[in-house]
């Protein structure tokens, strides 16, 4: 019996994971579309002096589901290693370890901290509330749950840095998806797992393949090709076309020629809202303003390649103020066990922004001497020569999560479930914040969807979504 034909659009860990599955169980030819001359997405990394770099600061955590752990460790062997968290937060102006320790929180924070922090819980043991009667934002939800003094030295100024909008004009929906310690007594209990280190449990580890977090996507993509699915790079999508029982998707190649690919499935892991704008026929006009009102967060990465060994013995820095343009600065040979050429290594500082900012239009200097300025005062300046200054700009890099959201989402969502043999998941695909190890599960659950005979379960597909509702990020 011949296999249905599933075109997937992304080469991200959704995708590769879904080509993964769906070529090794033989439930599909597989064909894979990717703009990028690369796989992996935001997941990817890419090589700077003869260093691996990642998009950002990235890792797999021991939350990922035990058999896709399994897969990632067979297809990476003896290269995933298993690492403890060593990083650090600048809180009020001191360092603090992080995940958090309590001898820094007894000893290393301001005792108008710790005294906060105490007034904050007394007062939720006597039932005191802040609520008034208004309808509950994200900055209220963290208030009640941390209290205001964790909230304004800490969580607050950190969340507008990243989403460029006030606490109190985000959607509770951030702090379900995004905060995994949203009460002071969750996050006792977060600390104390931290400190078990335990390897199997996840307290205070993680994974990371040696050769950079991209690793994992090129071998979901090896894995693939192996398997027998057609992966396309620098292949752009012009249209979806699903009209009278014809599927194809059109895309454009790096020399400009258009191809068509007939299918019978299309399984999307390209932004929602790039896929509604693709559709033909074309989505009605209340669905394309809602696509219009989604948003992203856009984030530039500056890197530094240093000349020297090692620049701090902390795989990653968090900088909530305000007063510092970056958000967080990760060192890649850190995750890495040392991992890459001698007396070099490389600096990720993070900046997020949108895309019509004047950062965005800055040169590659202007955003190196940006960081060292911000390094400097924070107490880190880099003292060895700089060799290279680089940068990678991200337009999609967060889901905004602002207030009244759902209202655009849910129309574009539920229009898109509507259309027969059109899927779109993954952390693009469903506007979530999500890890590589939710984006596998996703893509393994929609392969779990498909039966022998090339029948898709909507029915199971909706269960598996209300399973995606449950996620939480893991910083």
């Amino acid at each position: 019996m011949l296999k249905p034909h599933v075109v997937i659009l992304g080469a991200g860990p959704a995708g590769l994971g879904a080509a993964f599955q769906l070529s090794r169980q033989v439930r599909a030819r597989v064909s894979v579309l990717e703009q990028n001359n690369r796989v992996g997405g935001n997941a990817g990394s890419f090589e700077l002096a003869g260093m691996r770099v990642d998009y950002g600061s990235h890792r797999l955590h021991p939350a990922c589901d035990p058999e896709i752990l399994r897969d990632i460790q067979a297809l990476l062997g003896n290269d995933l290693l298993d690492r403890p968290r060593h990083g650090r937060i600048r809180l009020c102006g001191r360092w603090i370890h992080f995940p958090l320790k309590p001898v820094d929180l007894a000893l290393g924070l301001p005792p108008s901290f710790t005294v906060g922090v105490a007034a904050d819980l007394l007062g939720k043991a006597f039932g005191s509330s802040n609520g008034n009667g208004r309808a509950e934002t994200f900055a209220s939800v963290l208030e009640k749950g941390l209290g205001r003094t964790i909230c304004d030295n800490f969580y607050f100024p950190y969340v507008q840095k990243i989403w460029g909008l006030k606490p109190d004009e985000l959607a509770v929906a951030l702090a379900q998806r995004r905060v995994s310690a949203n009460s002071l007594s969750k996050m006792t209990r977060k600390i104390f797992r931290a400190l078990s280190g335990a390897k199997n449990g996840g307290g205070g580890r993680f994974f990371y393949p040696r050769r950079g977090y991209g690793q994992i996507s090129e071998a979901y993509f090896r894995g693939a090709r192996d398997a027998g699915a057609e992966i396309h790079v620098r292949s752009r999508v012009q249209s979806v076309e699903i009209e009278k029982g014809a599927v194809r998707v059109v895309y454009q190649d790096s020399d400009g020629q258009t191809f068509a690919l007939n299918a019978d499935q299309i399984w999307s892991t390209i932004p929602i809202t790039v896929l509604a704008k693709c559709l033909k026929p074309a989505a009605p006009d209340e669905i394309l303003k809602a696509a219009e009102s989604i948003h992203y967060r856009a984030m530039i990465l500056i890197y530094l390649v240093v000349e020297q060994e090692r620049f701090s013995e902390f795989d990653a820095h968090y900088f909530p103020e305000a007063t510092i343009p970056i958000s967080r600065m990760s060192e890649p040979k850190n995750y890495s066990d040392g991992y890459g050429p001698k007396g070099v290594t490389v600096l990720c500082a993070e900046l997020p922004c949108d895309a019509d900012s004047p950062e965005w239009s800055m040169s590659d200097s202007e955003l190196g001497r940006l960081t060292s300025q911000a390094l400097e005062m924070v107490g880190i300046p880099v003292h060895a020569p700089i060799s290279q200054i680089a940068t990678r700009r991200l337009r999609q890099a967060y889901p905004i999560y602002h207030r009244g959201y759902e209202a655009y989402f849910k129309p574009l969502d539920e229009w898109l479930a509507r259309i027969d043999r059109l899927l779109t998941f993954g952390r693009q695909g469903l506007f979530a914040h999500d890890n590589t190890h939710h984006a596998l599960y996703m893509a393994y659950s929609a392969v779990d969807c498909l039966d022998e005979y090339g029948h898709f379960s909507r029915e199971r597909w909706q269960s598996f979504r209300r399973v995606f509702e449950s996620h939480v990020v893991e910083d």
